[in-house]
Parts: C-alpha cells; sequence; structure tokens
C-alpha cells in the first residue's frame, strides 16, 4: 500500500469516473486502474463497485477513503512541517469565500497577499457555507472565509472581522425620517432579502425573530445580489440590509438611504476556518494578519457594542 495508491482512491471517490481520476492526478488511465487494482488485490477487498454508474463506493470502500484522506492529510503535514522550518510560504492554496463577502474583501486585500507572497498560489473558489464546510472536510479545500460562529466538529474558526449591517432605506418607508433605527423597529414583511443559502438572510431572520417581527411564512422578494436588492428597494419595494463594506462603493445619491442601527449594532462575524489538521498554517497566518491589516482601517467599529444575529450573543469587539 502505498500513499499515492490512496490519493488514486481520492480521486476516483471524488469523481466517480476513472478517466477524470486520471486527469485530475495527472497519470493515464490505465495507470490509475492497474494501482487501484493492485491496492484492492493486496486487501483482498473491494473499494468500488464498477457495475454501476456513475462509480459506488462499496461499504467497506466508504470506511476506506475516509481512513485514506486521512492518512494522505497526514502526509502532507510531513511537507508542511519542513516548509514551516524553513520559513518558507509557497506553494497552491485553494481559497473558497462565501458570496456576500468575495465582492468586497476580496479587492481589498487580494493584491496585497500576492505581491507579499508571490510563491503563493491562491486558487479561489466562491461557495455557500455548506459547500464550504463539505470541501473542507474532504480535504479539497486548504482554508475558507466565511460567517462563523459555525461550531462544527473538525473545523477551526479564527475571526478576522466583525462587520456591521447597515439599514438601506429608500424614500419614503415608514422609516426613511427616522435617524438610527433599531433592531425592534425590523418588520421582514417589508424586508428584501437574499435568497435561501446566504447565511446573510439567516442573519436578518434571526434579527427579526429576536424582534418577534418574523412569523417563518412571509417574504415579498429574494434576490441573490445586493444590487438587485438595492434596485428593488429604490423602486419602493421594501427595505433591506447590507453589510457595512458593501455599503462604501455605493453612489452618493444611494448612499443617502443608509441609516446606522442604534447600539448594540447587529453585525456579523467573519472568520478564517479551516480544517483541525492544520496544514499549511504559515499560509493561514500570512492570509488573516493581510487581512486583519487592511479591513482595520476599512470598518471602524472597534469601540461599539454588537450582537451576532447568528447567535444572538452580544460582543464589544
Amino acid at each position: 500500500m502505498t500513499i499515492t495508491q490512496l490519493q488514486y482512491v481520492l480521486a476516483v471517490a471524488e469523481h466517480q469516473n476513472f478517466t477524470k481520476a486520471a486527469q485530475k492526478v495527472f497519470v493515464t488511465q490505465p495507470t490509475l486502474s492497474m494501482q487501484i487494482q493492485k491496492l484492492e488485490d493486496e486487501l483482498d477487498i473491494q473499494i468500488f463497485d464498477r457495475t454501476k454508474k456513475p462509480i459506488q463506493l462499496t461499504e467497506t470502500g466508504k470506511k476506506i477513503v475516509n481512513q485514506a484522506r486521512n492518512i494522505v492529510n497526514e502526509s502532507d503535514r510531513i511537507q508542511d512541517i519542513v516548509d514551516q522550518q524553513k520559513g518558507f510560504i509557497g506553494g497552491e492554496f485553494r481559497l473558497g469565500v462565501i458570496p456576500t463577502v468575495m465582492p468586497t474583501l476580496l479587492p481589498m486585500f487580494l493584491n496585497n497577499f500576492i505581491k507579499k507572497y508571490p510563491k503563493v498560489k491562491l486558487k479561489i473558489e466562491e461557495l455557500h457555507t455548506e459547500a464550504i464546510v463539505e470541501r473542507l472536510k474532504e480535504g479539497h479545500l486548504d482554508a475558507a472565509i466565511a460567517a462563523t460562529p459555525l461550531e462544527i466538529d473538525g473545523i477551526k474558526e479564527q475571526v478576522l472581522y466583525y462587520e456591521p449591517f447597515v439599514a438601506y432605506v429608500p424614500s419614503g418607508h415608514r422609516l426613511s425620517n427616522t435617524g438610527k433605527i433599531t433592531t425592534e423597529s425590523l418588520d421582514v414583511d417589508d424586508m428584501l432579502l437574499l435568497e435561501d443559502g446566504h447565511c446573510f438572510k439567516d442573519g436578518i431572520l434571526n434579527l427579526c425573530k429576536a424582534s418577534r417581527n418574523y412569523d417563518g411564512d412571509h417574504f415579498q422578494i429574494e434576490s441573490g445580489s445586493f444590487e438587485t436588492l438595492i434596485k428593488l428597494s429604490n423602486e419602493g419595494l421594501g427595505m433591506t440590509l447590507l453589510p457595512y463594506l458593501h455599503t462604501l462603493d455605493l453612489k452618493e445619491s444611494e448612499s443617502k438611504n443608509l441609516k446606522m442601527f442604534e447600539d448594540p449594532i447587529p453585525a456579523r462575524e467573519v472568520s478564517l476556518i479551516y480544517n483541525k489538521s492544520e496544514l499549511k498554517m504559515q499560509i493561514i497566518e500570512a492570509l488573516r494578519a493581510t487581512i486583519a491589516g487592511v479591513v482595520k482601517g476599512a470598518i471602524a467599529f472597534q469601540n461599539v457594542k454588537i450582537i451576532s444575529p447568528l447567535n444572538n450573543q452580544k460582543s464589544s469587539k
């Protein structure tokens, strides 16, 4: 049994196809098939059921794949230890980012990071939280940026920043003539929301639940982007909430519709999350430091009380 054979098994388990798996690990399909067959012969067990399309893992194969993933991760740790000892920050790094963070945070830190760490080959994917967690557990991502707390076994969280929510209230809305607003004044019946799958939507609904202005049944309109929500709001279809960083690029005419919350300000916790194996920690730490440096200047809310709508716990960040 070799590490290479286990890597081939993981590739087939992921793609459920020998040809695609071979392309993934840069070998010919006959070579990959031969090595997996050799491993099955050695173990005297069938890992894959080749009679099914797509190829399926046998019950024993599922257990083997779980263990193979642990073994391959631990083997990667050896090179990781050497890299850390040498102070080397480089190589491929696969980063997932949730959609409500990607368009605002990425332009803020990416150029600085690639200039400071030119030997790191970043591969960035925009993914919803559920997909991020799955890919982290399967070893297909090295780290991700997501709204927390998630409190998932096997996943570590390192807080990057707290991003306040800002209300976007168009002219003529019932709250348009107020100063700062409160969470108690929110009503989901006149709220424009992101579509299902966005944790930012979950945070808003939690705020409305806490304010007892949510019956779980009624939404008017849901969309996949903040830009669409703003346009719909401008048409008088309701108000919406935006993450603070998204408000920095609004047109002057739209910025006039922004309203801050009274303390405690609702905010989301944004963190770097990664597998408990802590591989490539030198790159994770470099990312953390770079992001924290650029965001600190953009979000001047360090001395106000905030509340995280994902768990409704107060903080004093």
